[in-house]
């Protein structure tokens, strides 16, 4: 009692809080929540017994939840909430079975016992409610925290098998009852016995209790019982329901169906029913309540075991006494057409006809002849399309339906998209069909497609779509192909290939990046840390931090405003491509980069738009390619935008309207090459900058790097499920140490640039924050450390001094400025500028044996001479070497005006 009301109170509690009812104390019904599907105040609960919340709105929504599917924490660990002691050994199960199950326990004492299930391999346990089965055997439920075993919420016996034999609630007398239910679960037979329904599990819906219907057949010596096979409603169970009742036909028996509706695609079983039909207090309303949810179930049953098209059609038309509807039968599409003249006919030809067997038929049975002798069926196509939801980008302003479409002869089925305007006309949706699936042909007219669309297109629910994979700001959801993870819960794609999370329906349009996830923990190798230190220490972690930090870049950036970028540089065969494929391997993806030099502009915003909250890698960006229109077109420039999240370009809608699209960028940038990256400074001091050298290998580093190109994706990608589910944590972490490493480096006064500090202190603190995923030791930790406060400085060094062709052509300068009196190759007058013509320039060197960069090469970089700044390029000067020489007679008369590169003179 104390447990009943503890738990209680604090479902209340819950409630009050989570969806606003107006309570009071004396009330029998709490009234005036939210409800979580229309939103309207229309809510309500029972104060005494809480676990149901129902909808107020019957005709518009009067959806209803189970409270353990809105806090399933109150109901899955019962050793916790209720614990056995001596005076109460059986305490825990007794407490889930009243409250996680709705059982009275005065019916079923005696039925059950409380045991204990231990995983040698998981080190886990939890206790159990067991039942005894027939031949000695046993079936145990899980009770808490049964996720911790994976799929096994249940077991039997080990090394037992209960096939062929049902298990039979004690209470029911099978020697006597006249109509018979078989359902999967123990649990759901015990509810259907509450409500005064003879019901016994199968235990399972591939097993046929062959056994037990024998020995029943003799047992009743031929007065056999009706049996109702009740099996849960999902596709597996259907096949096996047709079986069973093909099978037990053949036994003697007459036999029925019964299916649940499943709505919302939420599963609902018998004992969900049982749950909601305890929440009616009136008995007459509960009474009415389950005849017609029995009645709902034996409809539906009986169309799933119906012989034929022709049977199911009049079934469904004395269900509703529609005279044209659509129907799918063995996965093709029908057409249902009652034509009254021909039924009218058809009862007076049986009410006047002399054949003995038309003559015991009775009203119903005439009337049910005479429908199938009238009902037109024709079959329009020979698969069965079915709308599963409408889906839209919100962004783009696209929309699309999407259909499953069933075929009969092998029972698969194809998913795919449709437009409004091929289920709009019935040309266009055949052309489709057929485009979408092999084969798949549709007959019908446009008038039947419009009554189809009108039945299925209503009341559809609308699905939420991204057209990347990763994190999805607005939604707070990481969506990785068939995985999604919200709030840390990891969560698999559902048999229509969207997500529910709540209220909230979303899927993912990119299909071009193949990801492979690991959720079991078991197959996880965490021995990978030492190898990757030993191969690339401390340089290594930081680029795991990069890595792991770039799946909250999304979160880092709406609070800090930039996210850094990664280089990778260093000699071929110094191990960055085997560190850039591990580091893919722990994300999911096998995968390097691509060249953005070989890539149109068009195309690399649309590369770099796949992925949300994962590196977009450049390599070898800086290869000279042959002199083609597309090589030329990258510059290190498009990237300064994205530093901050910014947009990947602007793209025209396909609108009447002048509307545009302007995607962010949602990644980050890595770039992996050889040579150094040679930009602007505001390129270069948006970069982390790492430098491998090619190492002395020892047989330990050599063993270490086999080993890492050696282990599977599948191995190391529970490291991404790992990382997004302590989203949470990493983030208050980053937000504690990225302040320590920012006021650090602000004490070295050799860092003057205070995007430097930023950058490096977000990594800084991503190495701590990889502590709550890797076993990083206090040496590692330390070390990373010192080497990016190295990196900070190193950059700052870098962004104070030319590239090394730059500084070489200044150093060819000097020397040739030396080599005589007066201006030999600074054409300018003014003595705060330096004027030169490179053609003049490399002429000179070469005839004085310098080494120089060529003259393409170094107009691309000395666009950013950072000694001395250019001014003006190709501009028009009076020369003042041509002056001198002109004076000293030692050449004929020249023009003394040159077009030279301008520099400020340091």
């Amino acid at each position: 009692m104390e447990q009943s009301e503890m738990l209680r109170a604090e479902v209340l509690q819950r409630l009050k809080n989570d969806y606003g009812f107006k309570a009071r104390q004396s009330d029998v019904y709490w009234r005036g929540g939210k409800c979580p599907a229309c939103g309207q105040k229309e809510l309500y609960t029972r104060v005494s017994k809480p676990w149901l919340i129902i909808c107020g709105r019957k005709s518009k929504c009067a959806k209803r939840w189970h409270v353990k599917e809105l806090y399933e924490d109150l109901f899955d660990d019962w050793s916790r909430r209720a614990p056995s002691c001596d005076q109460y050994p059986n305490a825990t199960a007794r407490a889930y079975l009243e409250f996680a199950r709705g059982f009275r326990l005065e019916l079923i004492q005696g039925w059950f016992t409380q045991e204990s299930y231990y995983s040698r391999e998981l080190n886990e346990g939890s206790t159990t409610v067991r039942f005894a089965l027939e031949k000695g055997e046993y079936w145990e439920r899980l009770i808490d925290r049964p996720h911790r075993f994976g799929k096994m919420k249940a077991r039997f016996k080990p090394g037992d098998s209960p096939r062929g034999v049902w298990w039979c609630p004690p209470c029911v007398e099978l020697l006597e009852v006249a109509e018979l239910w078989i359902v999967e679960g123990i649990f759901d037979a015990i509810a259907l016995v509450h409500n005064g329904i003879a019901a016994v599990s199968s235990m399972s819906s591939n097993a046929f209790p062959e056994e037990s219907l024998r020995e029943l057949a003799r047992l009743r010596g031929g007065k056999l019982p009706k049996l109702v096979w009740a099996l849960d409603n999902e596709p597996g169970a259907h096949k096996y329901t047709k079986q069973w009742v093909r099978q037990a036909r053949a036994l003697g028996y007459e036999c029925e169906a019964a299916q649940i509706p499943q709505p919302d695609s939420r599963k609902v079983d018998w004992n969900d029913l049982h749950q909601r039909w305890v929440f009616m207090e009136d008995e007459i309303q509960r009474t009415e309540q389950i005849k017609r949810d029995l009645a709902t179930a034996r409809y539906h049953g009986s169309l799933l075991i119906a012989e034929s098209a022709t049977e199911k059609g009049v079934l469904m038309y004395e269900w509703r006494e529609r005279f044209e509807f659509h129907f799918g039968f063995e996965s093709r599409l029908y057409w249902f057409k009652m034509d009254l003249d021909k039924f009218n006919k058809a009862m007076q030809a049986l009410e006047s006809s002399e054949r003995h067997e038309d003559q015991l038929l009775n009203d119903n049975q005439r009337r049910d002849k005479a429908l199938r002798q009238c009902g037109g069926v024709v079959e329009i196509a020979n698969c069965y399309p079915q709308a599963l939801y409408f889906q839209r980008n919100e962004v783009t302003d696209e929309s699309w339906y999407y259909f499953r479409v069933d075929f009969p002869h092998d029972g698969g089925s194809v998913k795919n998209t449709f437009t409004g305007g091929q289920v709009a006309a019935a040309s266009e949706f055949k052309k489709r069909l057929l485009s979408m699936a092999a084969g798949a042909v549709f007959t019908g007219s446009g008038q039947q497609l419009d009554k189809i669309m009108k039945d299925q297109l209503y009341g559809l629910k609308t699905v939420e779509t991204i057209d990347y994979v990763g994190y999805s700001k607005e939604h707070g959801a990481y969506v990785f192909g068939d995985i999604a993870v919200r709030n840390g819960i990891v969560s698999q794609v559902n048999k229509e290939d969207f997500f529910e999370f709540d209220k909230l329906r979303l899927k993912t349009l990119q299909k071009s990046i193949a990801m492979h996830i690991q959720r079991d923990a078991k197959h996880y190798r965490n021995d990978w840390l030492p190898m990757l230190w030993t191969c690339f220490g401390a340089k290594g972690i930081v680029a795991l931090a990069f890595w792991f930090g770039s799946l909250f870049a999304e979160q880092i950036r709406a609070q800090y405003k930039s996210f850094p970028f990664l280089e990778v540089t260093g000699e071929a065969g110094a191990g960055k491509t085997t560190l850039l494929t591990f580091l893919w391997k722990l994300l999911g993806r096998e995968h390097e980069g691509f060249d953005p030099s070989k890539s149109t502009r068009a195309g690399r915003q649309r590369a770099m738009g796949q992925v949300s909250n994962m590196p977009v890698v450049l390599i070898e960006g800086d290869r000279n390619e042959p002199d083609k229109a597309h090589a030329k077109g990258f510059d290190w420039d498009e990237l300064k935008d994205f530093f901050g999240g910014g947009t990947l370009g602007t793209r025209g809608m396909k609108t009447s309207g002048n509307e545009t699209y302007e995607p962010p960028f949602r990644g980050v940038v890595a770039i992996s090459q050889n040579a150094d990256v040679s930009a602007s400074e505001a390129i270069l001091t948006r970069i982390i900058k790492t430098h491998f050298a090619r190492p002395a290998v020892t047989t330990e580093s050599r063993a270490a790097a086999d080993n890492l190109n050696l282990i599977p994706v599948e191995q190391l990608s529970h490291f991404l499920l790992m990382a997004v589910r302590a989203e949470a944590q990493v983030m208050a972490k980053f937000a504690e140490r990225v302040a320590v490493h920012e006021q650090r480096l602000r004490q070295l006064k050799e860092i003057r640039v205070e995007r430097i500090i930023k950058n490096h202190s977000q990594i800084m603190a991503l190495v701590d924050c990889l502590c709550l995923i890797c076993p990083l030791d206090e040496n590692q930790r330390v070390t990373t450390h010192q080497a990016l406060t190295g990196m900070a400085l190193e950059r700052q060094s870098a962004i104070s001094a030319d590239h090394p062709l730059v500084a070489e052509f200044w150093d060819v300068y000097e020397y040739l400025e030396s080599l005589g009196e007066g201006p030999q190759v600074n054409h300018s007058i003014d003595p705060k500028l330096i004027a030169i013509n490179l053609n003049d320039f490399a002429e000179k060197a070469s005839d004085h044996r310098q080494n120089l960069a060529d003259l393409k090469t170094l107009r691309a970089l000395l666009v950013n001479s950072r000694s001395r700044k250019l001014l003006e390029v190709n501009k028009a000067t009076y020369s003042a070497v041509r002056a001198a020489q002109a004076a000293n007679n030692a050449m004929a008369k020249k023009s003394t005006t040159v077009r030279c590169w301008t520099f400020q003179n340091a």
